[in-house]
């Protein structure tokens, strides 16, 4: 079997506080292959967001990556310096942040911030030829009138037209990695089905890896090929979407797909899973699910590690449902 593309092993990301010290990413290991889509998914502060910041080596002090190793084809990421993770950031790995203008400088013009993109990386490249990228670009995500709005400043889109502009900027030098952070909350069902389609064609035809981090069910299932479902900092659950989605095996999982508002009945309470995500400050001890976990008995007070692979799923838990169990 050919290498994956990235194969992050057992990465711990640590936020050292005076409060003390939060591990946002605890032993967090997957991979991802090329033309492959890894859907990352768990409710907000589960360490999603920051798993992609450590890949692209954005975090910031006082977070550091504490240990493990983060291989992009074979390379390890941790400890590179500075100079050549900026040659790989938006050259052969890009990142689509949740907030766009997080992306976007406000006084520079759409057509300048794209041109920049390709030069940064390809110089031989002419003005001509960069902008006929960045056109194409902007065409491929949906805006209307591509070369009139390459002219524009950011603050004349409206949030969700900058979101479909930096999302275009990650896909203008076609790289081999591309993290997107929850990027199409802020977009309407049509575009946000449009944006979809054109990422899964290019994984198809450029081989690209797309890892997808975000909170919507729906689309991990339309879009990924393998999900990891994460909790306080460690991946509960892994497998392929369909195993995951149709026949979860961890309380946790079976709970977010209960939430669902499609999986209630009509004119019913919305079932919801009781209490509330724990302080990454303040955890249990053991399974840091165990409060809130109906299946939680005393065993539970150690820490559970993750199964070993069977048929490509794994589980952390000492009481996994059965894949008889409805959603």
């Amino acid at each position: 079997m050919p290498d994956p593309t990235l194969r992050v092993e057992n990465l711990v990301t640590a936020f050292h506080t005076r409060n003390g010290t939060l591990r946002a990413v605890d032993g967090v290991s997957f991979e991802v292959g090329r033309g492959k889509v890894l859907g990352l998914v768990g409710e907000s502060g589960s360490g999603k967001s920051v798993t992609g910041f450590s890949i692209m080596g954005l975090v910031d002090p006082p977070g550091r990556i504490d240990g493990g190793r983060i291989l992009f084809q074979g390379r390890d990421l941790v400890g590179l310096p500075e100079e050549e993770m900026r040659a790989l950031r938006g050259s052969r790995i890009a990142m689509i942040f949740q907030d766009p203008m997080m992306t976007l400088n406000p006084v520079l013009r759409i057509d300048t911030q794209m041109i920049e993109a390709v030069k940064a990386h390809h110089p031989a490249i002419g003005d001509d030829e960069a902008r006929s990228r960045a056109r194409d670009a902007l065409a491929q995500v949906g805006i209307p009138s591509p070369e009139a709005r390459l002219k524009a400043y950011p603050h004349q889109f409206s949030g969700g037209m900058r979101q479909r502009v930096a999302i275009a900027t990650a896909l203008l030098n076609k790289p081999d990695l591309i993290i997107a952070d929850e990027p199409t909350t802020a977009l309407d069902v049509t575009i946000q089905g449009q944006i979809l389609f054109e990422v899964q064609k290019l994984c198809r035809q450029t081989g690209t890896a797309l890892i997808w981090i975000t909170h919507d069910l729906s689309v991990v299932a339309s879009l990924a090929d393998e999900i990891c479902v994460m909790y306080a900092g460690k991946i509960v659950e892994q497998g392929s979407v369909d195993d995951v989605l149709d026949r979860p095996t961890h309380p946790y999982t079976h709970g977010l797909l209960r939430s669902v508002p499609s999986a209630n009945p009509r004119g019913q309470p919305l079932r919801q899973i009781p209490g509330m995500t724990p302080s990454l400050l303040s955890l249990p001890s053991g399974c840091a699910f165990r409060l809130r976990c109906e299946r939680a008995t005393g065993e539970c007070v150690q820490v559970p590690e993750m199964t070993a692979p069977m048929a490509g799923r794994r589980v952390r838990c000492f009481h996994p449902l059965l894949s008889t169990v409805p959603v």
